[in-house]
């Protein structure tokens, strides 16, 4: 199929729309694929057809008016390492967690499923970024590092806008003991984003709050989560707990993305 215009339904944030930056939050609505992976899975890592995915990420690409090849995501490993393209990657994706551009028309995307996609973008320094933060990659500093990397290219992080987009929300992310004990074993302050859980060796986790403290640290002042629980949303998106709470086999992938 060539790569005409499409539109696709997506959430945008008024933090980037107001600085004039094209960005989506896409939901699971308006792609080619079926059954658990109805319909917009972007995930060349499921178990979806691969011509299906193709498909998606034509679409995605076609929302901005550019071809598929101007997709950049990468190999996701739950990292903190943030990579800058130049260029498109085409199958050779890098193993990261996070996408860096100054190249104009080059799409920065993240991918999904209850972890947070986070985009950013210096406006005045025209450079933008997508990553994707699941507990260990925001743990470990892919926010830091990715700051740092659009740094480099010449952004300030005073200027620096951030908008964590759809993830699972505090109400959705039950965890137990073990898992509070990393985040206070890295820092103590971490307990405040656990809240009190169903019984006593449950607790909540606050993962969009987590990330945009990560934001903080780094030097980010103006930072935004867009509000969506994907878990709790089925119909609008992908989740890999609700898939898990189901005894799916698998889940789509949804697209967060970004481009000068």
């Amino acid at each position: 199929m060539t790569d005409t215009q499409t539109t696709l339904p997506a959430i945008t944030s008024p933090l980037l729309t107001k600085a004039g930056l094209r960005h989506a939050f896409f939901t699971r609505q308006g792609g080619v694929s079926a059954g658990l992976y109805a319909s917009l899975n972007v995930g060349p890592g499921s178990a979806d057809s691969p011509e299906d995915v193709a498909e998606n990420r034509r679409r995605a690409a076609a929302h901005f008016g550019l071809p598929h090849e101007a997709l950049n995501t990468c190999h996701q490993v739950h990292s903190a390492r943030a990579e800058i393209a130049e260029r498109p990657w085409g199958a050779a994706r890098p193993e990261a967690d996070g996408v860096v551009t100054t190249t104009p028309g080059l799409i920065c995307g993240a991918l999904a499923a209850d972890c947070a996609p986070i985009l950013l973008a210096d406006p005045e320094g025209r450079v933008v970024a997508a990553a994707h933060a699941g507990w260990k990659g925001a743990l470990s500093g892919i926010v830091a590092d990715t700051v740092a990397q659009m740094e480099r290219l010449g952004a300030r992080r005073e200027r620096i806008l951030a908008v964590v987009g759809p993830c699972i929300g505090p109400a959705s992310y039950e965890v137990g003991l073990e898992f509070l004990d990393r985040f206070v074993e890295v820092d103590a302050a971490n307990g405040r984003f656990f809240s009190a859980g169903a019984s006593p060796d449950k607790r909540q986790f606050d993962l969009p709050a987590f990330v945009l403290a990560q934001l903080a640290a780094a030097g980010v002042e103006q930072r935004e989560w867009i509000g969506r629980d994907t878990c709790a949303e089925p119909d609008h998106f992908f989740s890999n707990r609700r898939a898990f709470q189901r005894g799916e086999a698998d889940y789509g992938r949804l697209l967060s993305a970004i481009v000068l």
